[in-house]
Formats: C-alpha cells, structure tokens, sequence
C-alpha cells in the first residue's frame, strides 16, 4: 500500500471538519440567490475564506469571490479551483429542514454543494501545517446559469497569473465517495438563442384571417430538433433544449 504522510493528513483534516461543512452546505441551501444577485452568498463565502486566512478579494466580476493561498514559491506555478454559486428559479418542495427560504429560489443544479466543495478545499489546505510549493487561487463564479459569469470573471482579470484551473460538478448517477473523470467534453454547453416570431392576431373561429405566432413556434421547435439529425454526424452528441417561450407582447 502507497503510504504518503499529506493525503493521511487531508483524510484527517476532512474528517474533522466534516460537521463544519456538512453546516455550510445547509446554510447555503437555505439562502439562494439568483444569477447576478449572490450578494449574500459571496459575503458568506468572503468571511469563510478569510477565516482560513486567504488573501480574498470581492466584487469581482460583478459577485465573484477570488481567495489566494500563496506558497513557497518552489513551484512558480498558480493552480486555480473554480466553483460556482447561483441559484434557480425553481420552488423547492422537498420538506427538508434546510429546504430554501426564498419563495421560488432553490439550489436545484448543486451549485451549494460545489460552493461547500470549493470552502472546504480551502479549509484544508489552510490546515494542513506546511506551506504549499505553489500558489492556489479559489474562484467562485457567479451566473453560471445564464451562462455569464465566467465571462465576467475572465474580463475582471480573475484568472490573471493562473497557470491551471480544476472545476467540478455534481453528478447524482455517481455512487456517494467516488470521483468521476472523462477527457473530452461531459455536458453540453451553454448559450443565447432568441428568435422573434411576429403574428397577427385575429378570431380564433377564422384562423386564416390571422398569422399564428404559436403554430409558427411550434414549428420552428420541431424542425431545429429534426434538423439535427441531418445536420450534424450522428457520432458527436448534440444536444438542442429551447427552455423559454414568451408571448403576447405587442409590437406596433
């Protein structure tokens, strides 16, 4: 069996702080936030940061929050851990002690969990008794969910001197105490797609006097998602989800 003193005492440091994350994952379940508003959040993460006594800045990229832990300086290289804090607009409804506080907001993707992940490396490491040979930087990214986020980071020059950065994500279908890795790309990727159909209303007895704005949607929908399959080589997995429709405003 490979014995190695550090990992022993990152088992031991874990293990003891156990409760205290098990604490902050709960904290943060119980007090979502939005894409884009996670002052509170951030405030949260900021105070647990400087605790371990990190070098932590905030505000940056809008509600980011980086922590640094310098090291000896042996290793000129700075790996980063990037996790993420938003919320969704979802109701939760498990009944859960620490289910959400606010109303139509939950942490229904894990993002309270990689928080909780991203605090407890720093815990840790900050624990460990022995200065690390290279610089760690944490960031914690907000609006991961509109997909915005990491684009504000990255222009508030978050990852400024960063040499890697390691991310990580929640996977349910993984048994508990197991880390899943693959090369290549895992899930699919997030962007804009805003299409603006213009109707004509008119009597819902004489259609034809009419344009219908829904019957054309629905249309649209149906051919983007048959259009893959003709499009695209059936070897590389495409994903295509349209997740909002919105009507009925007027446009004169």
């Amino acid at each position: 069996m490979l014995v190695c003193p550090v990992l022993d005492r990152i088992r031991e440091v874990a293990t003891r702080l156990e409760p205290r994350l098990l604490e902050i994952r709960r904290h943060l379940h119980a007090h979502p936030e939005l894409s884009g508003h996670e002052h509170q959040t951030a405030a949260y993460v900021a105070g647990v940061l400087s605790s371990c006594g990190l070098q932590v800045r905030e505000g940056v990229g809008r509600t980011g929050v980086v922590g640094d832990l310098p090291g000896t300086g042996r290793d000129r290289r700075c790996l980063a851990l990037r996790t993420d804090m938003d919320a969704l607009p979802i109701e939760e409804q498990t009944g859960l002690p620490f289910a959400s506080r606010q109303q139509g907001i939950m942490h229904a993707c894990g993002h309270d969990l990689h928080t909780t992940l991203g605090l407890g490396a720093a815990m840790v490491l900050s624990e460990l008794g022995e200065p690390l040979p290279g610089d760690v930087r944490w960031l914690f990214q907000p609006a991961e969910e509109i997909a915005q986020g990491a684009r504000w980071m990255v222009a508030a020059e978050a990852l400024e001197g960063v040499d890697a950065i390691l991310g990580v994500h929640v996977f349910p279908s993984i048994p508990a105490g197991v880390v899943g890795i693959r090369y290549g790309a895992l899930t699919a990727a997030a962007d804009d797609l805003e299409i603006v159909i213009q109707g004509e209303s008119g009597h819902g007895a004489r259609p034809h006097e009419a344009k219908d704005a829904i019957w054309i949607a629905a249309q649209i929908i149906t051919m983007l998602q048959q259009a893959i399959s003709r499009t695209q080589n059936p070897l590389r997995p495409v994903v295509l989800t349209i997740g909002q429709i919105q009507g009925g405003e007027l446009l004169m």
